[in-house]
């Protein structure tokens, strides 16, 4: 029999993850974090068990699963540079989608009758229309969203097959870091924008490159929706909990609705860190469309929920004083 309160939380080790795995906790459910520890960070995972293993591992999930017999798996493992994605698609492949598909059948197995997916914005490709809507086209122009968009449509015949349900949440950017300094993104290498933004201003030798300068769009940058990882882990806890309480399959938006260019963060950032950017220009990078911004009304009707703490000066400050504490501190230690 499932327990209620405990939650799969698969690549729970990793930057977003380990979010959502503080929220689940605050909420009163216990996290149980499945991660082979290839991206994620043991120190990051603070708020319930970890099982190391790799979701490709069939008889590893089967075991997890049975152990800790969870009412709800949240899928969060997951490679996500889309640039990598186009010049290494057989890793995204094999880890993205078959990866997905034997957690899924994996579930099927169990009897775990919900799923909340970490998709992306990148299944819409170059949108036609601005905000985007959930019912937008999907034409994805990286092998990074084509992935994603595979495993939303597997999901969708789960669904129609086996009653399997599960609530596809296409994120646009996240940012920023948890406000009491425990966790924060870390990556190795750094792809995202607002950290390389903030260590460029730390490592004066290395300048911060802006891809593409030909955007039509107001200054010529891309422009994107920054969502603060704090919203968007709680918007995943209300999924488990529309889930739990038997809701239906849905996809929705998590992102503000409002677009911020590169050099626009550029000034946030050189406000917020009281010192200016050595800056180069660089060309386009493929798979990088001009304007991806949200229209996250469904998720306010489908999940109650709505950004609170999503303001790009937010963002910018907890990004910049988790980045100052891994500067003079280093992450924190391990406790498990």
């Amino acid at each position: 029999m499932a327990d209620p309160a405990t939650i799969l939380v698969t690549g729970g080790a990793g930057y977003i993850g380990s979010h959502v795995c503080r929220e689940l906790s605050l909420r009163g459910y216990r996290p149980v974090v499945f991660d082979n520890l290839e991206n994620g960070h043991r120190w990051a995972v603070r708020w319930g068990p970890l099982e190391v293993g790799d979701l490709q591992d069939s008889a590893a999930l089967d075991a997890v699963l049975a152990r800790w017999k969870p009412s709800c798996v949240v899928h969060m493992a997951a490679l996500v540079n889309v640039g990598d994605s186009m010049a290494h698609p057989e890793r995204y492949y094999r880890n993205n989608v078959a990866g997905s598909l034997c957690l899924i059948d994996a579930m099927r197995r169990a009897g775990v009758p919900g799923l909340v997916f970490s998709s992306t914005c990148a299944t819409y490709g170059e949108p036609r229309t601005i905000p985007i809507r959930e019912d937008a086209p999907q034409f994805p122009v990286s092998v990074y969203g084509r992935t994603k968009l595979m495993v939303e449509q597997m999901l969708g015949d789960f669904d129609a097959a086996y009653g399997l349900r599960s609530v596809c949440l296409r994120y646009f950017n996240a940012a920023g870091a948890c406000p009491d300094g425990m966790i924060g993104e870390l990556h190795q290498p750094e792809t995202h924008v607002l950290p390389l933004m903030l260590q460029a201003l730390q490592k004066r030798e290395r300048p911060f490159g802006v891809f593409g300068t030909d955007y039509k769009t107001p200054d010529g940058t891309c422009i994107r929706d920054y969502i603060h990882v704090c919203d968007l882990a709680a918007a995943h806890v209300l999924a488990v909990e529309r889930l739990i309480k038997g809701g239906a399959s849905c996809a929705v938006n998590l992102g503000t609705g409002k677009g911020v260019s590169v050099r626009e963060l550029i000034g946030m950032v050189e406000r917020v860190a009281g010192a200016s950017l050595s800056i180069v220009e660089a060309d386009r990078r493929p798979g990088d469309p001009p304007v991806l911004v949200a229209d996250a009304a469904l998720a306010r009707r489908e999940l109650g929920w709505q950004p609170v703490v999503s303001a790009i000066e937010e963002i910018v400050v907890s990004a910049h004083a988790w980045q100052k504490r891994l500067l003079t501190e280093g992450p924190p230690a391990a406790i498990l």
